[in-house]
């Protein structure tokens, strides 16, 4: 009996020891730089979004929020990394839309998009355009949609590689729509746009930070956003449920990730803080500038709306046939 006593008592100890041992993590994190890998390269949207939260997180802690770009397969290198990590919350993963894509996609991850990840905040919603090149008959969806029926397989859709997101929502609005259309990939978005102005490909599902200067300038004619409901930024161009393309919603979400295992109360603190910053007006202001809408989760609400995109995207890719 007291050699069980004492078992039960050394384990209580060392229970209380981690406890205390978690609370003080929590009361002193973040006590160093935090890191935030970005999977992509630098520049473009996810590159100002990280920079505008990492100077709200500073002046918050006291702490840098370090940006690197790993890019590479998708965004699986940088991902990887992270999942690799110590699960202590100095090492995040500034994630997008694609970390869902590329779980939907890839045959053979070097890590699990689940089990391998906490999810932790959504930063922001950017709305993407369906957007057709100016000498394109079509000037609506509904004429759109009769003209690909017209001419099946002959009109064609870029994308900034095979298996893009880009790719992809090409691919779900064909499905949608009952439609047949040709998707013409290429090596980014830059080359992509290249020949949609020389008018070599005819339309492109691409964020509106990339697209709307194009609409404006007259380079790109757009007819739709592809969220459910209107963008805050560009109210006058209609959704593709408005014109006939029922159930159609997809947004490009950014949103911090961690590896799996990091303690929920580090987990907390973050969420608090970074949706503490969504809601600021400066940096609400910066996002609206970029097509990037506020959208507000708890952890527990992000790792679902996760777990639903790589669903949802694994039975597009499949019907599309695209697998690496």
């Amino acid at each position: 009996m007291a050699i069980s006593r004492r078992v039960a008592g050394i384990a209580a100890l060392l229970a209380g020891c981690i406890t205390g041992s978690v609370q003080a993590q929590v009361q002193t994190y973040p006590y160093k730089p935090v890191r935030v890998i970005f999977p992509f390269a630098a520049g473009g949207a996810g590159d100002i979004i990280a920079r505008t939260y990492g100077q709200k997180f500073s002046e918050k802690f006291g702490q840098p929020w370090v940006l690197e770009n790993r890019a590479g397969a998708g965004s699986t290198i940088g991902a990887d990394a992270v999942a690799k990590s110590a699960p202590d919350g100095y090492t995040l993963l500034l994630g997008t839309l694609t970390f869902a894509v590329s779980a939907a996609t890839y045959k053979k991850l070097p890590y699990d998009p689940i089990k391998d990840f906490t999810a932790v905040a959504p930063l922001g919603m950017a709305v993407s355009l369906l957007a057709v090149t100016p000498t394109l008959e079509a000037k609506s969806v509904k004429e759109l949609i009769a003209l690909a029926k017209a001419q099946p397989g002959k009109l064609t859709f870029a994308s900034a590689g095979q298996g893009s997101t880009g790719h992809l929502s090409g691919e779900l609005f064909m499905r949608m729509a009952g439609i047949e259309m040709l998707h013409v990939p290429y090596q980014g978005t830059g080359a992509a746009m290249n020949d949609l102005f020389a008018g070599r490909s005819n339309m492109i599902f691409e964020p509106m930070a990339t697209m709307y200067p194009n609409v404006r300038s007259g380079k790109m004619r757009a007819l739709a956003v592809t969220t459910a409901k209107r963008s805050q930024a560009a109210p006058d161009i209609p959704t593709l449920v408005e014109q006939g393309v029922a159930g159609y919603d997809v947004a490009t979400w950014y949103g911090i990730m961690g590896p799996g295992g990091v303690p929920s109360a580090i987990v907390d603190k973050l969420n608090v803080a970074l949706l503490e910053f969504v809601a600021n007006a400066e940096v609400k202001e910066k996002m609206a500038s970029l097509g990037v809408e506020q959208l507000s989760m708890t952890p527990a609400e992000f790792a679902q709306r996760i777990r639903s995109d790589i669903n949802r995207w694994s039975e597009v890719a499949k019907a599309a046939n695209v697998s690496f």
